[in-house]
């Protein structure tokens, strides 16, 4: 590990061992669920991150482990900087993309979607207890691929001399997650699989225009977020199957039972057919989610 990178384990470490002091916690190791709430709770950006690349960092060198005493808390609001400002979609300013403060703007989009996902995927660690090792490697993967992907956008949007925070954003990402708190097959179904797969559909249509007024940094860094999205969302199909074969459930059916409640059944297109299929969709959704066209 870098000498940096080391320090900040060192850090969270002992967070991990003062909170268990503090609790008199009966564990014996390092909770990754208490290091999961740590990054989710951390407000300022550059804690996020870090806290993020070092918990994930003592994941995968077996520094932390499954235990907890505790229950995770009621969702919440996530730990986040006093901006962006939230605002209602509607209320989001559309600006041209000829202009330098429209090209910030996407790319400011795009850099909140990817701070959210950071939370969504702390959320689904810290929150959804008993499941399968292999649940947890995967989403503690996720956070620290969206922490780098945060960092890679936000590096270009300063590049403009603009930063995370100078324009309004929604809250729709973490308000699914609240409405989906209760029960990790249904945060698997509806975000992964529904809002964040929204990302393979457009993606390829933004780098487009990017590339057509001269944004190639860009479109390098979209390039590695489709891929490594593609991969997010195959690791919410594949853990919502894994819950539907342990319910006894039938995935495709399910799947559109949730949509119809929670989506009111209705999803736009088009849709990237490829890459859906890349992450876990069966030919079966895709002919669903194209009929509600």
């Amino acid at each position: 590990m870098g000498g940096a990178l080391s320090q900040l384990c060192r850090l969270i470490r002992n967070y991990l061992y003062e909170s268990s002091k503090l609790l008199q916690s009966t564990i014996m190791c390092n909770s990754l669920f208490k290091a999961a709430q740590a990054c989710l709770g951390a407000q300022s950006i550059e804690e996020k991150v870090a806290l993020t690349q070092a918990s994930a960092e003592l994941w995968r060198h077996g520094e932390l482990c499954l235990g907890d005493d505790e229950p995770p808390l009621p969702i919440g609001d996530p730990g986040r900087p006093a901006t962006p400002v939230l605002v209602a979609p509607r209320d989001l300013h559309a600006r041209k993309l000829s202009s330098l403060e429209g090209q910030a703007a996407l790319i400011h989009a795009i850099c909140h979607i990817e701070f959210n996902a950071i939370n969504l995927a702390w959320d689904a660690v810290y929150r959804f207890r008993d499941l399968p090792t292999e649940f947890y490697h995967d989403w503690v993967k996720v956070a620290d691929e969206e922490a780098y992907h945060f960092t890679l956008l936000r590096e270009h949007l300063r590049s403009f001399d603009y930063d995370y925070g100078n324009f309004d954003a929604h809250n729709g990402l973490w308000e699914m997650a609240q409405q989906t708190a209760h029960d990790p097959l249904i945060r698997m179904a509806l975000v992964p699989r529904v809002l964040e797969a929204r990302g393979l559909d457009v993606t390829p249509g933004i780098m487009a225009k990017l590339r057509g007024i001269g944004d190639l940094k860009a479109v390098s860094i979209l390039e590695i977020i489709f891929r490594d999205e593609i991969g997010h969302v195959e690791i919410g199909s594949r853990w919502f199957e894994y819950l539907c074969q342990q319910r006894k459930l039938e995935p495709t059916s399910t799947f559109r039972e949730l949509i119809e409640e929670y989506m009111k059944g209705s999803l736009k297109g088009p849709f990237h057919k490829e890459a859906r299929l890349k992450a876990g969709f069966s030919e079966e959704e895709l002919a669903y989610l194209e009929g509600m066209g």
